[in-house]
């Protein structure tokens, strides 16, 4: 499929507005990890602990509440949703920045409750089109960058400015405030899916209840499989992103401020050269196909790339590049690509922002409890030493769910081709 002129001037202006309106909300959401919050406990707890899981208890409800919200979601809504959610958890760190112990728990709960429905507004501007492989992976780096990014940024406006700990996540979001007004109106001017896209994607429409309830009873084990299998990739993914500095401390580069960045772009770039590629393939069955071989690339990367660390092979900096390949080259296809061709080569009428949120909500319950698991049941364990045993369960996990959500697919869909004709 080759690109013309006019699609690739649609393609970098719609990459650059959804690239840049979720990398200004993670400045938001993540500068907050970087601080180590040494000394403090609450109720008998680490306080950085007590506020990672309050964050992400309130990104998880904001998950659920999103599988019907972004299902339903209509294109005139976006706006208004976008810059509303984002300011509301700028005011939550407002807050965290004035308050004492332990209020900043409440706080950041209050932070991470609207962000969890921006991913699914903001690819609900790109899916449904010809292209949204590309858009869909330029976006999803957007993520894999920023975290590590806006991190850099955080521990640099505490060490350069002497923002304190509590303050510093409030500054980083202020300063991101104008780039993500212009990044989304400029998400606004993208014209909708045109005749073509619909012919090859089928049109997106909001979806009720009845549909959403028609879609999970019809699609019921594929669709448990593989949420099983993303439950374990959030969490392990989470572990990555929410201790970061405790694991690269681990690996000996305390104190490294670009660390954080450098890996991550290096991740990124593979990711987006073996994803975007995918949007050449024109028959849904064989895209959606595609990406269950490419799940086997991620997860037998993560499995054997942590087997080589632990036997010298390979130092560490290399290991978190090659398991941060292997996570998000499974990661981004859920986020967007993977559910996008599954509505598609069903012919199903919605939108995949539905069967994002479905995965999504019940990946950030599952990394909910990890982290309670770890810090409240093994948390003598150190954090790199959990990390690489979840390498060691996600790729064994990955491999078995890919395996059996291949077949399955593939036989419902000759099935339903027989039915048809």
């Amino acid at each position: 499929m080759d690109i013309k002129k006019k699609d690739l001037l649609f393609i970098s202006k719609a990459s650059l507005a959804a690239f840049g309106a979720y990398f200004c909300m993670y400045a938001f959401r993540k500068p907050f990890s970087v601080a180590t919050f040494e000394g403090i406990q609450a109720f008998g707890v680490d306080y950085k602990i007590l506020l990672i899981i309050s964050q992400v208890l309130g990104y998880m409800i904001s998950k659920f509440i999103g599988i019907k919200v972004i299902s339903e979601l209509k294109p005139k809504q976006r706006l208004l949703y976008l810059l509303g959610l984002i300011g509301i958890s700028e005011i939550a760190l407002l807050f965290f920045g004035l308050v004492t112990t332990p209020y900043h728990i409440l706080c950041i709960f209050f932070n991470g409750l609207p962000l969890g429905m921006i991913w699914g507004i903001v690819f609900s501007y790109l899916e449904g089109r010809k292209y949204t492989e590309i858009l869909g992976v330029i976006l999803s780096t957007s993520f894999i960058i920023s975290s590590g990014v806006v991190k850099s940024v955080g521990l640099w406006i505490m060490i350069s400015w002497g923002v304190s700990q509590f303050w510093m996540p409030a500054v980083t979001g202020a300063l991101f405030i104008l780039p993500l007004i212009f990044f989304a109106k400029l998400l606004e001017t993208i014209p909708p899916p045109d005749q073509a896209d619909r012919e090859l994607r089928i049109e997106r429409v909001p979806m009720r209840r009845k549909e959403r309830r028609k879609v999970l009873k019809q699609f019921a084990l594929p669709l448990f499989i593989l949420i099983s299998f993303y439950i374990v990739l959030t969490s392990f993914r989470d572990l990555r992103d929410n201790y970061a500095r405790e694991i690269w401390d681990g690996l000996g580069y305390a104190d490294d401020i670009f660390v954080y960045s450098t890996s991550e772009i290096a991740v990124a770039l593979l990711v987006l050269l073996i994803l975007a590629l995918v949007y050449k393939i024109k028959d849904n069955l064989k895209a959606l196909l595609t990406y269950h071989g490419i799940l086997l690339i991620g997860t037998f990367s993560i499995g054997i790339a942590t087997f080589l660390l632990q036997t010298q092979i390979i130092d560490p900096f290399s290991w978190m590049v090659i398991s941060g390949f292997g996570l998000y080259i499974c990661y981004v296809p859920f986020n967007a690509l993977f559910f996008d061709r599954f509505i598609a080569a069903f012919r199903i009428k919605g939108n995949a922002g539905f069967l994002i949120y479905v995965a999504d909500a019940f990946g950030y319950l599952g990394s909910m409890g990890v982290l309670l698991y770890k810090n409240f049941g093994i948390h003598k364990i150190s954090w790199l030493q959990f990390f690489i045993n979840g390498a060691y369960l996600l790729s064994i996990l990955g491999i078995l769910s890919v395996i059996i959500s291949f077949f399955n697919l593939k036989k419902k869909h000759d099935r339903t081709k027989i039915n048809t004709l």
